[in-house]
C-alpha cells in the first residue's frame, strides 16, 4: 500500500487510528470535526481554484512559487502535521520538484502562531524514510495497536470503536 497524507498524518498523531483507516476502518463519516474540516478544504478550494494538485497518491491544497502549503483546521497536532507535509515534499523532490513547506492553520488554539514553516532537509528526509517504513510494517501487521485512552481520544471519530 502507498503511504498518503492522511495515514503519516494518522501515524504521528495516533498508531491505533491510522492502522484502522489503513485497513478501512472508517468512521470518520461520523465526525463532526471530520465535516467542518472538509468544508473548510471545500471552502479554500472554492477560493483558489484549481489550487489542489494530485502528486501519485497525494493531494497538496496549494503550491506557490516558493511553498508548498497544506492548510489545516486547527493546530491540535502540529508533528502529525509536518510530517505529513514532509512527505509532500519529498513526492515534489521525487518529481524535481524542490518547494518548502508552510502550514497554515485557521484555529489557532494551542500554538502562539497561525503559520508554521518546514523544509525537506537531509535529516527530516532520513527520518521521513525510517517513519515510512514503520508505517508500512504497522498497517501490515495483523491486528491494530492497543487502544491507549489519551485526552486527544475523546474529539477523534475512532472514540467509540475504541473505549465502548
Amino acid at each position: 500500500m502507498q503511504i498518503n497524507g492522511t495515514l503519516i498524518n494518522y501515524y504521528f498523531h495516533c498508531q491505533r487510528q491510522c492502522w484502522l483507516h489503513a485497513n478501512r476502518i472508517n468512521l470518520e463519516e461520523n465526525s463532526e470535526d471530520v465535516r467542518i474540516g472538509k468544508v473548510l478544504h471545500e471552502i479554500n478550494e472554492e477560493k483558489n481554484k484549481l489550487s489542489e494538485i494530485t502528486i501519485d497518491n497525494v493531494k497538496i491544497d496549494k503550491i506557490t512559487q516558493d511553498y508548498l502549503v497544506e492548510i489545516k483546521k486547527s493546530d491540535s497536532d502540529v508533528e502529525a502535521v509536518k510530517w505529513q507535509v514532509l512527505l509532500y515534499l519529498y513526492k515534489l523532490k521525487q518529481k524535481g520538484i524542490f518547494k518548502k513547506g508552510k502550514i497554515e492553520f485557521i484555529e489557532k488554539n494551542k500554538q502562539d502562531k497561525k503559520i508554521h514553516y518546514i523544509e525537506l532537509d537531509e535529516e527530516n528526509e532520513i527520518q521521513l524514510l525510517a517513519s515510512l517504513e514503520k508505517v508500512n510494517n504497522l498497517i501490515q501487521s495483523p491486528n491494530p495497536p492497543v487502544a491507549i485512552l489519551e485526552k486527544k481520544c475523546k474529539k477523534c471519530a475512532y472514540y467509540e470503536y475504541c473505549f465502548i
